[in-house]
């Protein structure tokens, strides 16, 4: 006699409950992902916008901000805020996390849009080790209106 039994597989004897836990492990993971590449696509968007790169063009050329913060200064993480555009009006009040060499800082930004020319109202920079708020503006408010291309 053939005292030898062949055991089912693993899939076999655990089917019941792999089946149910592997497919809620797979919508989980595929709602992250989407959830992620939503987040990331918005804020490809928002770096992409006039008022963003006016900005960093700003504080990169302004000369207090760039000896507190050293070079180079950029984004620093996922900026928050609004921008809306509809027709040539648009408007922004955003709020954009940066870095450079010695420090960190938030740089904010409100403005509007009228016939594809942006003029901004606030431009500032919070440092966060000091808090001190730098006003990139300044009194030269001719300088703030930088048109669409």
């Amino acid at each position: 006699m053939n005292d030898h039994v062949q055991q089912k597989s693993w899939f076999a004897r655990n089917w019941g409950w792999a089946v149910p836990l592997g497919g809620c492990l797979t919508i989980i993971i595929l709602f992250f992902v989407f959830l992620g590449s939503v987040i990331f696509g918005v804020n490809e968007l928002f770096t992409q916008s006039v008022p963003h790169q006016d900005a960093l063009a700003k504080i990169n050329n302004d000369d207090y901000v760039v000896t507190i913060l050293g070079e180079p200064i950029e984004t620093d993480g996922i900026m928050s805020g609004n921008i809306s555009y509809q027709n040539s009006i648009g408007s922004a009040d955003i709020s954009i996390p940066i870095k450079g060499s010695k420090g960190t800082a938030q740089l904010y930004v409100v403005g509007t849009k009228q016939n594809d020319t942006w003029s901004y109202t606030e431009m500032y920079v919070i440092v966060d080790d000091t808090d001190e708020q730098i006003d990139i503006l300044g009194y030269e408010q001719n300088d703030s209106i930088i048109k669409d291309e």
